[in-house]
């Protein structure tokens, strides 16, 4: 990985991170049930037992008691994270044909023949907050090399990583690659730290860590196939 890939992303206005939704606690309602004392000479009756079927009545062996701050830690860390795809055949249809353009485009090694992918938008996509209209133009300026193959190839790695569907179903959906992007750094696996490095150094690592999430390039394309955007930076 070069030096310029980082100081490209670096170079470049920050995206407002996507962050997964707080999962909800559950209160388990609880009653104290007063028993009569029994008539003088009788015997309670069973129903005396009742409040063990008043206990928690979803409550397995591994649930974790309400209030228990271990519950409060996990929540957020575990919880609603997005499922992590690397099978395309589940993209729909545009999303898959925008996906393959792309890629079919940045392996010719010439910048221009991206830009009709481009022109399929009604608008560009976004390529930072500066204000470009023609990305082909500004990856040109802000690659590592003058022919923008730098900029290509970081695109080919990023759409052949796994991606993740995020808010689906509602005006904000979108396939977003890689999945990094919408994982807390921490909750990776040893394989999927294997391919982060393919992405990223060591060095840039550190410096996410340090700012508290993924913040290399990453792409987005709408249900539609529209493609949204190509950014990178904080």
């Amino acid at each position: 990985m070069s030096v310029s890939r980082i100081t490209v992303a670096l170079a470049l206005l920050c995206v407002p991170l996507w962050l997964p939704p707080a999962a909800a606690q559950n209160k388990v309602r609880t009653e104290t049930i007063q028993v009569p004392p029994a008539p003088e000479g009788e015997t309670a009756p069973d129903a005396v037992e009742a409040p063990d079927a008043v206990e928690a009545p979803d409550a397995g062996e591994d649930a974790v008691p309400a209030g228990d701050p271990a519950a409060v830690e996990a929540g957020p860390e575990t919880a609603d994270l997005p499922d992590v795809l690397y099978d395309t055949s589940l993209l729909p249809a545009p999303v898959r044909r925008m996906r393959e353009q792309m890629i079919a485009a940045a392996k010719t090694g010439d910048l221009e023949n991206l830009r009709p992918v481009v022109e399929v938008n009604e608008l560009p996509p976004l390529v930072s907050f500066g204000g470009e209209t023609d990305p082909i133009s500004f990856w040109r300026e802000a690659g590592g090399d003058p022919e923008g193959r730098e900029i290509m190839a970081i695109m080919i790695e990023i759409l052949e990583a796994g991606f993740v569907h995020l808010e689906p179903g509602t005006p904000r959906e979108l396939y977003v690659w890689p999945y990094f992007y919408a994982l807390p750094l921490d909750s990776l696996t040893p394989e999927q730290e294997v391919e982060l490095y393919k992405l990223i150094t060591p060095m840039d690592r550190q410096l996410m860590e340090e700012f508290g999430a993924y913040n290399f390039f990453r792409l987005g394309i709408g249900p539609d196939g529209t493609w949204h955007y190509f950014v990178a930076g904080d």
